[in-house]
């Protein structure tokens, strides 16, 4: 029998999952965290991305327009398919993690409504693997007044702190850094959702290095009227969804009648523009990019025309798993029940520890 971890160990091997908004599919991060000396070191030891399958991509695109039955249908099913992914992945690479943490597959973020869901059943998980789940993060902070986002924040200060700012361009673009004290973050705009989806129209998954982006023209009215959005115009603590994308962007582009790569050309342009409005140009800075738009050549090199500090492109590990290693981070933080979400982040009444733990209690002594 294997026995559970204890809330104060000072090591921990963890699984990660994450699966974001650009649907590229599902992050797997077999992680080692050690604590020395109260600071937290870690390594993604296997990482590996499982692209879905087309039916999984139309499912998970669609779940939030069908009926309630189907919804819960497909959490179910989609959380077998995370412990059957998972538990693969620990048969290939022989592994023994102590747990997993998933984030799942957002599916409603509407905290203004003190809702939001993610999808990927952590009973199913922990069914298929036999080992403990924790999954849920959100909710916790939603049920403060939160946003429920970004999450990633307490890693970025324990993981990284030698950083002055952490910007992640996935689905949705976001940033965490430090000021007066308190962490600061919040989703910045838009990303590889929206430039993922133009691509498709040249039937790619997506634009290879920004090069369809280079060929295009700026279309300047059509960043003028991306940029005059309103949630640009709020204050942090705020945060994206998909229901926000697909009602206020994406209508917004479309009634552009240009060439595709002028939009992903626009797009690129708006986004470095997104980032320099919150980094202060200073070369003494530094700025740690991770995330699937990292590896956009075009993009890049537009965020260092209009953001003046050193960028820090990290490893192909940590650029492509730096949010499945956090998660798994999270998930020590609540196995140890200690503070995985800051309010200075998401605008809780208080920071708190959320994550709903799945233990299969026939394995464990």
């Amino acid at each position: 029998m294997k026995s559970l971890p204890s809330d104060n160990a000072k090591e921990y091997k963890v699984i990660g999952l994450m699966s974001g908004t650009s649907l590229d599919g599902l992050d797997i991060a077999y992680c080692h965290f050690e604590m020395n000396e109260n600071k937290w070191k870690y390594q993604i030891i296997k990482g590996h991305t499982i692209p879905y399958s087309i039916e999984w991509q139309n499912r998970l695109k669609s779940v939030e327009t069908g009926s309630a039955l189907e919804l819960v249908q497909t959490d179910h099913d989609y959380g077998h398919l995370l412990g059957k992914l998972t538990k693969s992945f620990i048969d290939e690479h022989n592994i023994n993690p102590d747990f997993i943490a998933s984030h799942g597959h957002t599916v409603f973020h509407q905290p203004c409504n003190r809702i939001t869901l993610q999808i990927g059943n952590g009973s199913a998980i922990a069914a298929e693997t036999g080992l403990p789940v924790i999954c849920d993060f959100r909710s916790m902070d939603v049920a403060l007044g939160g946003q429920g986002a970004p999450l990633v924040p307490i890693g970025d200060r324990l993981l990284f702190p030698e950083y002055d700012y952490c910007l992640n361009l996935g689905g949705i673009a976001n940033i965490s850094y430090e000021k007066e004290g308190r962490r600061i973050a919040f989703d910045i705009c838009p990303s590889n959702m929206v430039l993922n989806s133009l691509a498709n129209h040249y039937h790619l998954s997506f634009d290879k290095n920004g090069e369809i982006a280079r060929q295009g023209e700026l279309s300047q009215d059509l960043l003028r009227k991306v940029n005059d959005l309103d949630y640009y115009h709020f204050n942090p603590p705020k945060s994206l969804g998909k229901e926000w994308v697909l009602s206020e962007f994406f209508p917004l582009i479309e009634k552009f009648d240009i060439p595709t790569k002028d939009k992903l050309r626009s797009v690129c342009e708006h986004i470095a523009y997104q980032v320099s409005k919150i980094v202060q140009p200073d070369p003494a800075r530094k700025m740690l990019v991770t995330g699937g738009g990292a590896f956009n050549l075009f993009l890049m090199e537009k965020i260092r025309e209009n953001c003046q500090l050193e960028i820090i492109i990290p490893d192909h590990d940590t650029v492509n798993f730096k949010e499945a290693l956090i998660f798994a981070f999270l998930g020590i933080l609540r196995w140890r029940k200690e503070v995985n979400c800051l309010k200075s982040c998401t605008g809780a009444s208080q920071d708190n520890t959320g994550g709903a733990i799945y233990i299969s209690a026939r394995n464990y002594s």
